[in-house]
């Protein structure tokens, strides 16, 4: 079975500073693929690479058995058009920490643009699958709403739909609760464990422990631009086996 994210010896630098380290790693089709530590450690950057928001130095990285961002002829790399890889970028969602709604569309217009602006599909289609997906969020009655009418957890509802609209293969998700007051964590991760229980593949970036342990297959503990410790999330977060591990989760947990 091909894994649906590969990275090999993936690095990462922006200027003189490197912060992916040579990262390798596997997620497996319908996985929830956790990645946790502290700021810094390049998690972000990581998921950012995934789907060539942010080009890597070195190494490679694969989404379903295909190069992110490249092609190879031979031993040599050749850099995709910006067209070729807006194309491959269809296949990845992404939410992120700050919901990037669009202020003047109401929330089913946000869900209906990409599928209307990139697919070119009729608008009447794009509404009934937005609506559907709105409904799917527990935002059916907001579908009317501009995004300065809803909550920061609505908000973010909203971008999960929006980036759903696009049918992905993969889900990237960087902190989607971090910038959340707290009653409205759980809503949003309601939403994801569903996705989860419907086997989308998913990468999340989370300080959730809580999440991670019951929702999580697999777990990465990063720190300084390189992979400290993997494996089954409860396993790790209740028997760390490396200092750094366990002197990260005695401050979180």
């Amino acid at each position: 079975m091909t894994a649906m994210v590969k990275a090999e010896g993936v690095h990462k630098s922006f200027g003189h500073i490197e912060v992916l380290k040579g990262i390798d790693l596997e997620v497996a089709p319908r996985e929830v693929f956790c990645l946790i530590g502290p700021s810094g450690s390049g998690k972000s950057t990581f998921l950012r690479c995934i789907n060539h928001l942010e080009k890597i130095n070195a190494g490679r990285l694969y989404v379903d058995g295909e190069l992110v961002g490249y092609r190879q002829r031979g031993d040599k790399l050749y850099e995709l058009k910006d067209s070729e890889v807006a194309l491959k970028r269809r296949d990845i969602g992404m939410v992120f920490q700050r919901f990037n709604l669009f202020p003047h569309m109401t929330a089913v217009e946000n869900v209906m643009e990409a599928p209307v602006q990139v697919k070119g599909e009729a608008k009447a289609v794009a509404r009934e699958r937005a609506l559907k997906l709105l409904d799917r969020v527990g935002l059916s009655d907001r579908a009317g709403n501009y995004p300065s009418q809803l909550s920061g957890g609505q908000q973010q509802r909203v971008a999960i739909a929006r980036a759903l609209a696009m049918e992905p293969k993969l889900m990237l998700f960087d902190e989607p609760t971090s910038a959340l007051d707290p009653e409205l964590v759980g809503d949003v991760l309601d939403v994801m464990r569903g996705l989860a229980e419907d086997g989308m593949t998913m990468v999340v970036v989370t300080h959730e422990m809580g999440f991670a342990r019951e929702v999580g297959d697999s777990l990465v503990f990063m720190d300084g631009g390189v992979v400290v410790e993997s494996g089954n999330p409860r396993d790790v977060l209740t028997d760390p086996q490396h200092d750094r591990t366990k002197a990260f989760l005695s401050k979180v947990l």
